[in-house]
């Protein structure tokens, strides 16, 4: 298998699932500031020119982050991050599509509406009327998790799972782009200093480490 990542919270979700597993994947620096995501030779692996993006060992592509958890967790099932029980994966999944929902959607769309405009407004529609609405939606997602936090060591309680992951990479991402997280959210902000303490965040961090040169 070979793993395309770039700097960004999705690359990073997908670098980050694949150092708690341990698995040993090749992988390949692609610059997104530069565009080669969109230059023909990358839209030939994946025609939505978007990453990360991982090469199987049949030759196909899965894109999409969470997708291609899922099908390391699948040739991996151990240690289990997505769970072990069809309860446990259920739990898992209903966990990441709220984060999508309640985080993920609005923080992205109103980073690309606000300071991302310059890099994305000829790549993709933005809404830069909506920026600061969808910035506040994002506030209100991490509210709700801070209570959801209340009696929980992790978002599925004791199981460190693929949802503390997508969480985590898309708050440190808020962070570095005008969208920090609130200091009186104090259950989130015990969480994240928790799962920044593990050592697949520090090594998730920066995209380019374990590459060669010539990948870089």
């Amino acid at each position: 298998m070979k793993l395309y990542q770039a700097l960004g919270p999705n690359p990073r979700v997908a670098l980050m699932f694949i150092e708690e597993k341990g698995v040993a994947i090749d992988r390949a620096f692609v610059d997104i500031m530069a565009g080669e995501n969109r230059q023909d030779a990358f839209r030939a692996k994946n025609p939505f020119g978007q990453v990360p993006l991982l090469e199987t060992d049949s030759g196909g592509h899965v894109s999409e982050s969470v997708a291609i958890c899922e099908y390391i967790e699948d040739k991996h099932p151990e240690p289990a991050l997505i769970g072990a029980t069809p309860e446990e994966r259920a739990e898992t999944r209903m966990l990441v599509r709220r984060v999508d929902f309640d985080v993920v959607m609005p923080m992205t769309t109103g980073f690309r509406g606000s300071e991302g405009l310059p890099l994305f407004q000829d790549r993709m529609r933005c809404l830069p009327e909506a920026a600061d609405g969808l910035k506040a939606c994002a506030k209100d997602g991490m509210a709700g998790f801070d209570s959801w936090l209340a009696d929980r060591d992790y978002l599925a309680g004791d199981r460190f799972t693929l949802a503390d992951i997508v969480l985590f990479a898309f708050i440190d991402f808020g962070g570095q782009v005008g969208q920090p997280l609130p200091a009186e959210l104090a259950n989130l902000k015990s969480w994240f200093d928790r799962v920044a303490a593990r050592p697949s965040a520090s090594a998730s961090a920066n995209p380019k480490v374990g590459l060669d040169a010539e990948s870089a």
